[in-house]
């Protein structure tokens, strides 16, 4: 089990660019903007052979007018109670000031250790102004720059000292399943509904959730990685830097993931950017579940979800073969059933047919229908295998592949589909020379 360290600070001291520098990736938004980082953040690091997580948090703000500012400090206090560890960031530049005392009155009453952080002693004349900060209370003072990595050497050796040991490590090969969809369709509202907990700051506005944000859930028998992502609009609605940042991160998100959970807002129609999302998974070769969400709120009657769930499937078409699952996030209405069957994808992805089973069915088949004929040249295939590779590809070997076209190739797909159990799941036919 890795130890959980939490980064935390008022607005704009360089939190997430400490962040990035730790993980060694541009995980956390990095802006100039006061409150960007808005939600916890995670991130693996690790130092002299310890391994360690690492939390991004929002700038606290006690007392703050901002309509988030409530939610982050609340997300702040969730952070310091997970971490083993905490590292408290401050400006050299601006100096200590009341927001920092607030951090600090808060940092006192937990019982982790505290690390004072002072950024950005980017040069030897600011040192010296560093031991201002020890009127915070915490001894612990190290002096960094986050920008170009000053200093975090010595901080670290003291940080993995410090961090207590586990008996068992988890493995990092957890399954990714990724949250998506666009703003306002309730992906954060699913991911608290299904942890139990406010994992994820939720408001009626789109655009809340500006990071991905990860979480380890390991219930009922489950444990797989769960990422709550940014709502991703069309690029033509795409204006602040920040935002264009956070849909950047939501699409690799996707290209990182497992199974994609496709969140779709039931009062709104399943338009041209839901379609997007759902082609950008399945170009990916994500395993894919439709989650339409907001069902409570629908006014409906006996055939209402056989008919939206025709209309999905209309709309997505060739590639129908999906689960669609009718949720309410607020109620709780089947969002575990939404994970079981997302849990079912991820081993239909990744499960082998066996060659001669598969050369059993698949080949008298073949022959009752071959391909059509060109030019009076025929087609024959003699033998099929599975591909080693993340996601089901099957290789169709013949006398000659060129021409074999795609609306064979689809042919082949639907009988494999009809008779192994594919659903949610994308299928690659190649055509190989004998």
């Amino acid at each position: 089990m890795r130890n959980l360290v939490a980064i935390v600070g008022r607005p704009n001291v360089g939190k997430s660019t400490l962040f990035n520098r730790l993980v060694q990736r541009r995980e956390a938004i990095v802006d100039a903007t006061s409150g960007v980082t808005r939600d916890r953040h995670y991130g693996n690091s690790d130092w002299n052979g310890r391994e360690f997580t690492l939390i991004d948090t929002g700038g606290y703000v006690k007392g703050g007018d901002d309509s988030y500012e409530k939610e982050i400090d609340q997300q702040v206090e969730i952070a310091i109670s997970e971490a083993d560890a905490i590292l408290f960031i401050v400006d050299v530049e601006t100096g200590p000031n009341i927001m920092d005392e607030e951090v600090a009155k808060l940092l006192r009453k937990s019982d982790r250790p505290v690390f004072l952080v002072v950024n950005k002693v980017d040069n030897a004349l600011r040192v010296p102004a560093t031991v201002e900060f020890y009127s915070l209370g915490i001894d612990n003072l190290y002096h960094i720059s986050a920008v170009n990595g000053g200093g975090t050497g010595e901080l670290l050796d003291a940080l993995v000292e410090a961090l207590p040991l586990h008996d068992t490590e988890t493995s990092d090969e957890l399954p990714r399943f990724a949250v998506v969809g666009r703003p306002n369709a309730g992906k954060s509202s699913f991911v608290n509904a299904l942890i139990g907990a406010p994992r994820n700051i939720v408001k009626d506005e789109a655009g809340t959730t500006r990071d991905s944000i990860d979480t380890v859930y390991n219930r009922f028998g489950f444990e797989f990685c769960l990422v709550d992502t940014a709502g991703i609009r069309r690029k033509s609605k795409v204006k602040a830097n920040i935002e264009f940042y956070s849909v950047m991160r939501a699409l690799r998100s996707i290209e990182y993931s497992d199974v994609c959970l496709l969140v779709f807002d039931a009062s709104r129609t399943f338009d041209s950017q839901v379609k997007n999302i759902f082609w950008l998974a399945a170009r990916n070769h994500k395993g894919i579940v439709i989650l339409v969400n907001k069902w409570d709120l629908v006014e409906k009657n006996t055939s209402s979800s056989k008919e939206i769930e025709n209309n999905i499937r209309n709309e997505i078409a060739p590639f129908s073969d999906v689960p669609i699952i009718f949720i309410s996030s607020t109620t709780k209405q089947r969002v575990f059933k939404a994970i079981e069957t997302a849990v079912d994808v991820f081993k239909r992805r990744s499960q082998r047919i066996p060659t001669r089973k598969l050369n059993d069915f698949i080949l008298p088949i073949i022959e009752k229908n071959p391909p059509p004929a060109i030019k009076g040249k025929y087609v024959k295939i003699k033998f099929v295998t599975q591909l080693h590779s993340p996601h089901p590809q099957f290789a169709f070997f013949c006398n000659l592949p060129q021409y074999v076209k795609e609306p064979y190739k689809r042919f082949l797909e639907n009988k494999i589909r009809s008779e192994f159990d594919f659903n949610g799941v994308t299928i690659d036919i190649f055509i190989r020379k004998k």
